[in-house]
């Protein structure tokens, strides 16, 4: 046994008080009258004896009652097995999860409600002087902050469930830091959830300075089918063509799913897709024919059947369909007839010729697709914003000049990095194989195995060959050499071929079934950057197109009934704009800088982490995260607060010294009252 107060005990010296009394007052003698005096000899022995008898029973009541009185200030208490108990006053911080999978029941209630109940059972269980820190995934700055018995149990009633999910290293951290800023040493952290095991990323918690007590919650297990994501299959939408889309679907659960129905919301109707099946812990792709008939800005919304989690059946999805495909041609001399003619011939494209002399480098942003042609020497400053332009989502297609100075194209090249230009060779070459699996000509030609009529140079520059650049060829050599290759840098692409453009070395440009599929699908390529749908809570920067120059006007965010300004951050001609945790229901939301002129429009949809149903049992979740964190795991039924005390105090025994103390009180008064000597 220990005491928390152990200075109290030296109250044990008012012990002396009953005994100093007992000496000094039941000593005393009266004078008994008798009628008859013959048995006075017998009736003095026996009344001298009953009253030592009972002045020293109450003697002991009065020792035994100051004694217990004592020692419940000084608060005894029985240790817990491998715990060190504190005194003084307690700084403690409590999460309570309040994500998606907390809306699942337990044996009665949802848990988020079984949560908070635990959350007031921890918080009385502490003193009232004790300071609290209330956390939830909403990261919010009231919660950042330690406060009182009665703000902490107000803060608790407030929880409500939520779409944002963190990680439980975070949200540890986040308890931490709050914690640091209390008055006291003695610090205590709880976390009460379902421990789900794609967000439990707590291991061999070894911190000696916090005490960790993590509270599971068990919910009945629940069958899930949940909309993964969603893509089109090629980089960019197109008007008036059929645009598929990928959608992935999952089954979360160990049993297999049948007849799960998906249908697709587009233009103000719901159409029907087909129904799914789908095996036990698997996924599958879908595939949707989305037939894109305008220009614009479009949203559809993907949706399956599923019961009883749901949050995750619908997928939003935004995308841009451009006006216009704009192409920029920097030439060293006159433009090229054929490259013009092709741009000029395709619906919705429109090419602009500049000399290499004769630059706008701010403007590269509102191009899709750059074309070096014949240039014999690449400037510092036209590498550089070459370079920054495929790395923002840019596609760059270089021919290179016949004189072309190596040393330029080599400093031009390693930025990216491409292989560089070795010398020219005046040798007649033919292509001789053609890469169908790349995006560039997967879907140009019907019958891929029928003889291709392709193009042949009567000179160009061989390439250097490296693993690290990350070639992909899109157009061989018959004799291997490269003639056309492809590089992804960063958001862009570098196309590079081997041959200048100029019909006396190539004859690319009389090659139509190869020379216009081509320019028109890396054209139409630009724009990987963008995305057709975020994540909410983790997705928190959106990239637009900067559309102003006045400092005085902001961009505004607007859907799902509510309207906020989002923090702004102008790069160039891109505006990197932070929603934080202001998107809170899924939908979309409406770029705009004046009401009435939207620039754009965004899908947020809710985090996938939270559609897997898979938890870590208590033993398991004891194995995790190790001996130094303590797992509480009592009953539905069962009250925290006691357990708690246990826990951090030990089995305290003040209340049964309190209750003798006063049974002691109380056998005094019957002693006295009761035996008369």
């Amino acid at each position: 046994m220990q005491f928390l107060y152990p200075t109290f005990l030296f109250a044990l010296a008012a012990l002396a008080v009953p005994i100093i009394l007992h000496l000094f007052y039941f000593r005393r003698f009266k004078k008994v009258y008798f009628t008859n005096v013959r048995f006075l000899k017998e009736v003095k022995e026996e009344t001298s004896a009953r009253s030592k008898l009972r002045n020293l029973l109450v003697l002991l009541m009065r020792l035994l009652a100051i004694a217990f009185l004592v020692l419940a200030f000084a608060q005894p208490f029985l240790p817990a097995k491998n715990a060190e108990v504190k005194a003084g006053t307690k700084a403690v911080s409590i999460f309570i999860d309040n994500s998606f999978s907390m809306e699942a029941l337990s044996q009665d209630v949802p848990l988020l409600e079984k949560a908070k109940q635990r959350a007031r059972e921890a918080v009385q269980a502490y003193a009232p002087d004790d300071q609290f820190q209330v956390l939830t995934n909403d990261f919010e700055g009231r919660h950042q902050r330690l406060v009182g018995r009665d703000d902490a149990l107000g803060l608790i009633d407030e929880v409500a469930i939520s779409p944002e999910v963190k990680a439980l290293s975070r949200v540890l951290a986040r308890q931490q830091q709050a914690l640091q800023t209390a008055r006291t040493d003695n610090h205590v952290a709880y976390m009460i959830s379902d421990f789900q095991r794609n967000i439990t990323d707590i291991e061999n918690y070894a911190d000696t300075t916090l005490e960790l007590n993590l509270i599971p919650l068990q919910a009945v297990q629940e069958r899930n089918i949940s909309i993964d994501s969603a893509w089109f299959e090629a980089p960019v939408p197109v008007a008036g063509q059929s645009n598929p889309v990928i959608v992935k679907v999952k089954n979360l659960t160990g049993e297999d799913a049948e007849n799960i129905r998906l249908s697709i919301r587009y233009e103000g109707q719901t159409k029907p897709v087909g129904t799914l099946s789908i095996p036990a812990g698997a996924s599958v792709l879908d595939t949707v024919n989305l037939s894109v008939q305008r220009t614009g800005w479009h949203e559809a919304v993907l949706a399956i059947t599923d019961y009883p989690v749901q949050f995750d059946d619908t997928y939003y999805i935004a995308f841009n369909v451009r006006d216009q495909i704009n192409v920029l041609s920097i030439n060293e001399s006159a433009p090229d007839r054929y490259l013009t003619a092709a741009f000029n011939g395709m619906d919705n494209f429109r090419i602009d010729n500049l000399l290499s002399q004769n630059l706008d480098y701010s403007s590269f942003s509102n191009y899709q697709l750059i074309v070096a042609n014949g240039l014999n020497n690449v400037s510092t400053g036209l590498a550089f914003e070459l370079a920054q332009y495929v790395r923002e989502g840019g596609n760059l297609l270089v021919f290179p000049g016949r004189n072309a100075n190596l040393e330029t194209y080599r400093s031009f090249l390693a930025a990216f990095p491409a292989n560089e230009l070795l010398a020219f060779e005046e040798q007649t070459r033919i292509v001789g194989s053609v890469n169908t699996e790349e995006f560039i000509f997967n879907d140009v030609f019907e019958n891929k195995s029928a003889n291709l009529k392709l193009p042949a140079t009567q000179g160009n520059f061989r390439l250097a060959t490296s693993a690290s650049r990350g070639e992909e060829r899109l157009l061989t050599y018959r004799d291997g050499n490269a003639f056309l290759s492809k590089y992804q840098v960063d958001k862009g692409n570098l196309y590079l071929c081997a041959a200048p453009l100029d019909e006396q070395y190539n004859g690319l440009v009389r090659n139509g079934e190869i020379f216009i599929p081509m320019l028109y699908k890396m054209a139409i390529s630009s724009g990987k950057g963008q995305k057709i749908a975020y994540s909410i809570g983790k997705d928190e920067v959106i990239e637009a197109n900067h559309q102003t120059t006045s400092s005085d006007i902001v961009y505004k965010l607007k859907g799902q009934g509510r309207e906020f300004i989002p923090e702004q951050r102008i790069i160039g001609a891109k505006a990197f704009l932070g929603v934080n945790n202001q998107v809170r229901d899924a939908g979309f939301y409406t770029l705009f800088l004046r009401e009435g002129n939207p620039l754009g429009t965004y899908a947020f949809n809710y985090d996938r982490r939270e559609s897997a149903l898979d938890y870590y049992a208590p033993d398991a979740l004891r194995e995790r995260v190790g001996a130094q964190a303590n797992i509480i795991n009592i009953a539905d039924t069962a009250v925290l607060t006691a357990r708690i005390e246990e826990q951090s105090q030990g089995t305290p025994l003040w209340r049964w010294c309190l209750i003798l103390a006063l049974a002691f009180l109380a056998g005094e008064v019957l002693l006295l009252r009761l035996w008369k000597v």
